[in-house]
């Protein structure tokens, strides 16, 4: 059993940063689980454009208010406290937050927490027995 308090997190390797986010990542894939469980908190008046190719991702809003485009069909869906979305089908997406947004996240296959979005905002498929140089970790680190 892995107990784990957000405050835990802080200030570690789990606490990950971007110009328009903060990620605390709970569960990696060392935890061999099969799934990666994050809290993501995405900055108001921000706009982030993701395309999570090599994964599928759950997103459940617990605070805050925001727009997400799907770049591929252009709907606009509303998304605050209680909504649900799935990128079942690698959708290209743009998160536009109102208000800071606090989104509960999963992925699988899980991530390593040592994933970066390439020029079309997709990290690569990882593995944990994946080295560093094995990576280019030039840009930012993905949601």
């Amino acid at each position: 059993m892995i107990v784990t308090r957000l405050t835990d997190l802080e200030g570690t390797d789990r606490d990950v940063r971007g110009e328009n986010w903060r990620s605390r990542r709970f569960v990696l894939a060392k935890e061999g689980v099969g799934f990666s469980f994050h809290e993501t908190v995405m900055y108001a008046g921000t706009e982030t454009d993701m395309w999570y190719a090599n994964h599928i991702e759950a997103v459940y809003c617990v605070g805050g208010e925001g727009e997400l485009l799907n770049r591929e069909t252009g709907e606009v869906h509303q998304i605050s406290d209680g909504t649900m979305y799935l990128l079942d089908g690698h959708e290209r997406h743009t998160m536009r937050p109102k208000t800071d947004l606090r989104l509960i996240c999963t992925f699988n296959p899980p991530v390593t927490g040592r994933e970066v979005h390439d020029a079309d905002g997709v990290y690569p498929l990882v593995t944990e027995g994946d080295t560093e140089k094995d990576h280019d970790t030039t840009t930012e680190v993905a949601v």
